[in-house]
């Protein structure tokens, strides 16, 4: 029985020698990140994270899986969602925008956060400090001091003699008291009159651009948010459709007819969020990573627009801009 026995063990010794390395070794698990958005997906947003992720060596569909959650722009959802993505388990969650990041902080205190955000990370309570982020949660921000200020002044210099100036934010936006604040400090520093008005859904639009011709507006600042940056491309299209100049930011809003774009860089953002989920991914510990402070900004000037809308830039405007719409 012994001899038996020991030929058996050595009879299937050399057959697992025999097979294919790929089947004789362990095969490591394809790790699957979780990505929380706050709007609705973008080719921008999504291509320029995917090409982030293969800088660190992760390409999806190959040796890596994404669970892509969308809030649809429905803020209120995203608690649901980001519960449903740490019951998959998954390696990682990647949230974009301040309302999605927020509710991914929540939902856990163990799997890793990468955010991308548009706002200051500690204002909101993301982190306690951007060189040390602490927890499971650090990430990308494209912070501005004063840029709603900023777009305002900008849009004033456009159109000075414009009585009221119209200014379109999210109140279910974490910031958007902040913004408020921004807009009514220019106003009081530049004498200005500002018309605040909220919208929270594309059923919204309508109303903004009706409410702009009560006080005869002259103009409209549109304020960051994530649900905004979806709907660029309606924005634009009926700013021009209403003969209304307006600034909000990026090529898209620009493109389809807005007269300004000013903000961060959109592509350095999603890329560099990209690039942090993969290091994060490659085991770097998120409270050791300090908080990507994106410093690059873009201002686009459709010249186009500008001519349609009977409005003379300023020369100063069109030297700053950093694209030109012809």
């Amino acid at each position: 029985m012994a001899k038996r026995f020991t030929r058996r063990k050595c009879i299937a010794a050399i057959a697992a020698a025999m097979l294919p390395r790929h089947l004789n070794a362990q095969t490591a698990p394809t790790p699957i990140i979780g990505i929380l958005d706050s709007a609705a997906a973008t080719v921008l947003k999504l291509s320029t994270f995917y090409e982030g992720l293969k800088v660190e060596g992760f390409s999806r569909n190959q040796n890596l899986t994404v669970q892509y959650h969308s809030a649809e722009n429905d803020y209120a959802r995203l608690p649901e969602l980001a519960a449903d993505l740490v019951n998959r388990r998954v390696a990682l969650i990647t949230a974009f925008g301040a309302p999605a990041a927020l509710a991914a902080k929540a939902a856990t205190t163990k799997i890793p956060v990468v955010f991308a955000v548009s706002t200051n990370p500690i204002e909101i309570g993301l982190v306690a400090s951007l060189n040390h982020p602490g927890a499971n949660v650090t990430g990308v921000t494209g912070m501005a001091v004063g840029r709603e200020q900023k777009r305002l002044k900008l849009l004033h210099a456009a159109v000075p003699t414009a009585p009221v100036l119209g200014f379109v934010l999210n109140p279910q936006n974490s910031n958007s008291e902040a913004q408020i604040n921004d807009a009514l400090a220019f106003a009081h520093n530049a004498g200005a009159q500002i018309k605040i008005i909220r919208a929270t859904a594309r059923r919204d639009f309508d109303n903004v651009f009706a409410e702009l011709v009560q006080p005869q507006a002259g103009g409209l600042v549109i304020a960051d948010d994530e649900f905004f940056l979806s709907a660029s491309t309606d924005l634009g299209y009926l700013a021009a459709q209403h003969s209304i100049p307006a600034i909000f930011q990026g090529t898209t809003f620009t493109a389809a007819g807005g007269l300004m774009g000013y903000g961060s860089r959109l592509t350095e953002l999603y890329h560099q969020a990209g690039a942090y989920s993969g290091l994060v991914l490659a085991g770097a510990a998120p409270a050791e990573l300090p908080v990507y402070q994106s410093t690059a900004v873009e201002m686009i000037v459709n010249l186009r627009s500008a001519k349609s809308l009977g409005v003379t830039l300023p020369q100063e405007i069109v030297d700053q801009a950093t694209t030109l719409i012809r």
